[in-house]
């Protein structure tokens, strides 16, 4: 007579096969989605969209991220130097609190000094229009901090009387959160400091 448990290890055997080709097959399914969907987020990194005026969506490739950043880095730079020193008797208040929006507390040190010496109070009773003519950074992106050294032109008008100068300054960039409009490239100028000036003789 044949007993109902007389295979029961049987039983047991064909389901632990099953249950081992389950846990493989989700496994395997889990691994297959996960490199799908990852794929798909590269993809996506790599390419942003835009809508077009009649609402169809424009594929825009995006440069490397190197790249992108050393313009951010440059027009940071540029916008910066063109607030601190381009300033005259009617925009001198606005442009630099602008332009300490870009830097942290080493740029707050300059200004103060600067105010210390009376340059701001000279501009003020001289009617003097400081203009920034050309800003020429490079910027080591190889680690972050990035160091910079920047060459700003500029001139000063005293009336009928202009003199033009040429300044050194050297800093570091550090990446913080984008605040738009005051810090719209996400970066921060540190360890500002002003190494030289001198002033540029014209054939005037």
């Amino acid at each position: 007579m044949k007993l109902p448990y007389q295979n029961i290890y049987d039983v047991l055997k064909l389901n632990r096969y099953v249950t081992i080709i389950v846990t493989v097959t989700a496994l395997l399914s889990s691994v297959f989605s996960g490199t799908m969907v990852f794929n798909m987020y590269k993809k996506a990194m790599d390419s942003v969209f835009a809508v077009n005026t009649d609402g169809s969506v424009i594929p825009l490739k995006l440069v490397s991220q190197k790249e992108n950043l050393r313009v951010e880095a440059l027009s940071h730079l540029a916008l910066f130097h063109e607030y601190f020193y381009g300033i005259d008797n009617s925009n001198y208040e606005s442009h630099l609190e602008k332009a300490l929006w870009l830097g942290n507390s080493t740029v707050d040190n300059v200004y103060r000094q600067k105010k210390s010496d009376g340059v701001y109070n000279r501009i003020l009773q001289y009617s003097l229009v400081q203009k920034v003519l050309s800003v020429e950074s490079q910027v080591d992106l190889s680690t972050e901090p990035y160091r910079f050294e920047t060459v700003t032109s500029f001139e000063v008008h005293r009336g009928s009387v202009i003199d033009r100068y040429e300044m050194v300054s050297t800093g570091s960039l550090i990446t913080v959160d984008r605040n738009f409009p005051k810090n719209t490239h996400g970066l921060l100028i540190t360890d500002y400091f002003e190494n030289s000036l001198k002033k540029i003789k014209t054939d005037e």
